[in-house]
């Protein structure tokens, strides 16, 4: 016998009684962009290789060790997307969606990186991208930062996450700053990991993000990068900080927070979280105007956003009162030869009167203990219960299997009737 053949290893299925979870938070994450005005944008998940070499650097993590790349029939080195912002933008210049115009976007779906999987850290994970261009004062950043402390409360975590900002100021700036901090660094070179030793000559910013408790008094003594910035890169943080004051959104300067990608200028934010161990964070961002001329289009502006699904739902499955639908609502049981006929008609019918209800049907010609077994395992409200005799008198019974009522018999037209009111109150 064949052995089975097993997922690859950091990608993992999500079975169907996990989907519902999805689909909730699914939806609310529409229906919020919706409200904000933002458009879904549909991507390859195959990308050129040099669009991910331009946009994220050839010396980093990401493509040196983690990307899945790979040379087509062609010869041509292609990529599984690591990140959405690359391709978001390659489809904008490509389609001259940045000329003289503004744009809010958004995307979903998988992004794949070869990286030691771990609870919240996967090989394929699914990545929701919201971006901006066109737009280069504050209002637009704060309005990220709205947007998803909206989004918490609809999802009910607003408590499990916290706002950390810091502004990294113009390329021009953080330059400045980061000949001071490689000086320091410098200084204090004996105490730095074989990490940070290698990004003090590549990203030395990232030297600051360093979860190593070891470098702690290290870091907290660097010099900081909000004392190089100028009055304009102040101002822009100042009223970012100030909307968010107004409307109570709670947050707090970190002075250390820092993206790892060097085209990030300005703003830079992460939503963080405590609950998910070692994966603290849930959702990061900022602006990055450099990355359009960096992938061949004119200076324009561009504020954006990322969140990892996986963390969200892991932070959502701590709630004990999710709104999640079952995917049954009612489980029609037939019973003898013109009722398994009849049975077909009449919940095709059920389905066009109430488009909304979940209607299963038993198509297995099993006795009735049998098919009553699986109406209560299917989770629904109601078994419809047709037999010869009921179909005889255009009748039918309902039995709710929750609670204790009375199995109810009815002509059919009263049964949709019940069936929507039903349902009505149950939403």
């Amino acid at each position: 016998m064949a052995a089975n053949i097993q997922a690859i290893r950091g990608m993992h299925d999500v079975l169907p009684d996990q989907t519902p979870l999805w689909q909730y938070a699914e939806r609310v994450i529409r229906e919020v962009l919706s409200s904000y005005g933002y458009s879904e944008i549909r991507l390859p998940i195959v990308e050129k290789t040099e669009l991910f070499k331009r946009s994220i650097g050839e010396v980093t993590d990401i493509v040196e060790k983690e990307m899945y790349t790979f040379d087509d029939r062609n010869g041509d080195s292609l990529t599984l997307r690591p990140e959405g912002t690359a391709g978001c933008l390659r489809a904008c210049l490509e389609h001259g969606l940045l000329h003289h115009q503004t744009h809010r976007l958004w995307y979903y779906g998988p992004m794949y990186r070869h990286e030691r999987p771990q609870k919240g850290r996967y090989r394929q994970f699914i990545q929701l991208g919201v971006e901006t261009y066109g737009m280069s004062g504050p209002d637009i950043d704060a309005e990220l930062i709205l947007l998803m402390h909206r989004l918490w409360q609809k999802l009910g975590i607003r408590d499990k996450v916290s706002l950390q900002l810091n502004s990294l100021g113009t390329i021009a700036e953080r330059l400045a700053y980061r000949e001071v901090l490689v000086a320091y660094f410098q200084q204090h070179r004996e105490g730095l990991d074989e990490d940070s030793l290698r990004r003090l000559n590549t990203n030395p910013l990232r030297i600051l993000d360093s979860k190593n408790p070891e470098l702690k008094d290290i870091i907290a003594n660097a010099p900081e990068l909000m004392a190089y910035l100028g009055a304009e890169s102040l101002a822009h943080f100042k009223a970012i900080t100030t909307t968010l004051e107004d409307l109570g959104v709670a947050y707090q300067t970190n002075t250390r927070l820092v993206r790892g990608l060097d085209y990030y200028s300005l703003t830079v934010f992460e939503w963080v979280t405590n609950e998910l161990g070692s994966q603290g964070t849930v959702c990061a961002g900022g602006r990055y105007d450099g990355l359009i001329e960096q992938l061949g289009g004119k200076p324009n502006h561009a504020v954006g956003f990322a969140m990892g699904m996986e963390r969200l739902l892991a932070l959502l499955e701590l709630r004990d009162d999710l709104p999640i639908t079952k995917p049954v609502d009612a489980y029609m049981i037939r019973v003898g030869d013109k009722a398994e006929r009849e049975g077909i008609r009449f919940a095709e019918t059920i389905r066009t009167e109430i488009p909304a209800l979940k209607l299963q049907t038993a198509v297995d010609n099993g006795s009735f203990k049998s098919q009553f077994k699986k109406a209560d395992k299917s989770g629904a409200e109601f078994a419809i219960i047709l037999g010869d005799d009921e179909v005889e008198r255009g009748e039918v019974s309902i039995k709710c299997l929750r609670n204790e009522l009375e199995q109810q018999t009815m002509p059919q037209n009263q049964a949709i009737h019940f069936l929507q009111q039903q349902l009505q109150n149950s939403q």
